[in-house]
Formats: structure tokens, sequence, C-alpha cells
């Protein structure tokens, strides 16, 4: 049997006034004419945001939720080029360091998706060098909850530039530039548009960076269901990493918007990508991307329930029988 975890990303539909992502603009924040005042506001929009970010995860204590993708958003402004010298994080670590203790105690896996503004195969410097310094502040975010590091950040393999093959390279000339703290936070995503899941694994088996398989996103690309192809390709990008293999679910809009995520998952699209996998790996952590976020899990768990092929361990983790 494969055990399966579910998870969803930063924002509750069900938690009201929770929002772990409230943020302030430079040009607000530059018409505040005493700078230390302007300083304190950011400082408590971000208490305020992890704050927030508590809240959610004690919601997802109490419904059995173990996996959950916190926001980038948590500090505003936290790497703006005008505030280099802000000291962010030092009002904000003793309850950064709370958060991690109650994650750590109820056993619950929190990573990070950083923007898609985050491309290390840029073939410009300073985009690069941001790319860098924004990795740098989700690091240090996890390591002000002593949250271990490795593998807790996804990303895409970035800009196609209009060669596939080139940006692949670049990718790999990049990543030897990128600190070694750093590096072993990735996971690297296969896309809908510009590099598929064989690309994306040529630079996770050449690198050593865990595989995070997107089932939606390659049937976007491919609409077909070639992938079994390369699973057990997937699964060996994991093997030398301390948490379980992960991928994420989610489902088209509609036929003619088949690339936009739905606002719930598709129960028996879900079984389809089970089913071919079940035995091949003893657990796998399921990211849900939908517009309805934790309601589409409870929606999904309820429609998995009345199934005869799993067997429920909790509010969002179940086996699939073999």
């Amino acid at each position: 049997m494969t055990f399966v975890r579910l998870g969803y990303v930063a924002m509750s539909m069900e938690l009201k006034n929770a929002s772990p992502s409230q943020t302030m603009t430079y040009a607000r924040f530059s018409q505040i004419e005493d700078q230390a005042a302007a300083i304190r506001k950011l400082e408590r929009i971000a208490l305020s945001n992890i704050e927030n970010m508590y809240r959610l995860l004690r919601h997802n204590a109490a419904h059995d939720i173990h996996f959950y993708r916190m926001t980038s958003r948590l500090i505003p402004l936290a790497n703006h080029p005008d505030l280099l010298g802000w000291q962010y994080l030092k009002p904000l670590r003793p309850l950064l360091q709370e958060v991690g203790e109650f994650a750590r105690k109820h056993k619950m896996r929190l990573d990070f998706h950083p923007d898609h503004f985050v491309l290390l195969n840029s073939p410009k410097h300073e985009v690069f060098r941001n790319a860098v310094e924004t990795l740098k502040l989700h690091y240090r975010l996890l390591k002000a909850m002593k949250i271990p590091t490795a593998h807790r950040c996804v990303l895409h393999v970035g800009g196609q530039y209009k060669e596939t093959e080139a940006a692949l390279e670049r990718f790999v000339e990049n990543w030897m530039d990128v600190p070694a703290p750093i590096q072993q936070m990735i996971m690297l995503e296969n896309d809908d548009t510009s590099f598929t899941l064989e690309d994306t694994l040529f630079l996770c088996e050449k690198l050593g960076i865990p595989c995070v398989f997107d089932y939606h996103h390659h049937l976007a690309y491919h609409k077909d269901s070639n992938w079994q192809q390369h699973w057990e390709r997937v699964v060996t990008s994991w093997k030398y990493a301390s948490l379980p293999l992960k991928i994420h679910i989610s489902s088209p809009k509609s036929e003619q918007a088949f690339r936009h995520h739905a606002d719930f998952v598709d129960c028996r699209m879900f079984f389809d990508f089970l089913r071919e996998v079940k035995g091949t790996v003893s657990q796998i952590d399921c990211m849900i991307e939908a517009k309805q976020k934790d309601r589409a899990l409870f929606k999904l768990m309820k429609e998995i329930r009345s199934r005869k092929d799993i067997e429920m361990v909790d509010g969002s983790s179940f086996y699939v029988r073999d």
C-alpha cells in the first residue's frame, strides 16, 4: 500500500480574516516621513502575517492536515534595495520559533514555492542575483523557525528564452554560483509550457535535486499520459532526500482553459494517477493547487472516503490499497 497525505497552499477559505500575505507597497512606505515609524509599520504587518499563519497551522492541526505551503509574502519589502539594512527577523524571531515548535510538535511538513520571478537560469546577472537573495530570505525564515532547510523550496526551471537546451545548460552553469545551503533547499517542478518532465529530470539527475511531479502540468503540456515511463526516475530523484516524495495535484478549469487551475480537484483524475503509482513508493505527499484551498482538500477527502480502494487514516491521509 502507498500512504498519501494531502496539503494545501497558503490561504484558508474556511478560516476568516487570516491572510498571511498582507503587504505594503514601497510607494506607501515612502510616503511615511519618519522612516523608523515606517519600518515599525512593516514589522507590524509581518507580525500580523505570521500570527495568521500560526492560526492556519492550528486550523490544520484541528483538521489533521499535516502538509502546508507557506506564503513567500510573510515579510513585505524584506529584500527591497532601499531597505538592505533592515534587520527584519529580529522582532519576528520569537514568534517564528513558536510557529516552528508547533509545526514540529504536530509533525507538519512546511515548505515554500517562491514566486515566478525567481529565475536561476536567467542570462541577466541582476535577475539571478535577486533570485538568490529571495531564496536566502526563505532560508532565513526556515532557520528562524528551526525547521530543517533541505528540500523546502519548489522552483520551476525558469525562463525558456526560446532555446530550451541553452536555458537548461545555463541553469547548470548558474547553479555553480548558488550557495550550497541554498542548493540543498531546492526542489524542481515540471511546468505546463516551457520545461517538460523530461527536461526537469535532466537537471534533477545532473545536479542531485528532487523532482516534484505536477501531473496537471504534464497533461497540459502533452495532452497525453506518457509520464509513466519517467515515474521511476522521479522516485529515484528523492532517493537521498530526508522528506517523502512530493507531487502537485490540480485539475483543469475547463477543456478550453486546460492550463488554469479549477476550484476543486477532480477525484477521478487524481485516482487515475494514484492507480498507476500505488506500490511503487511507500509515501506520497500531495500538494493541492486549487482555487478553493483547504475547502478543496475537505471536498476531495469527502469523496475519497466513499471509495472502496482506500483505507482512511485521518482527516487528510489515507492508504491506497494494492
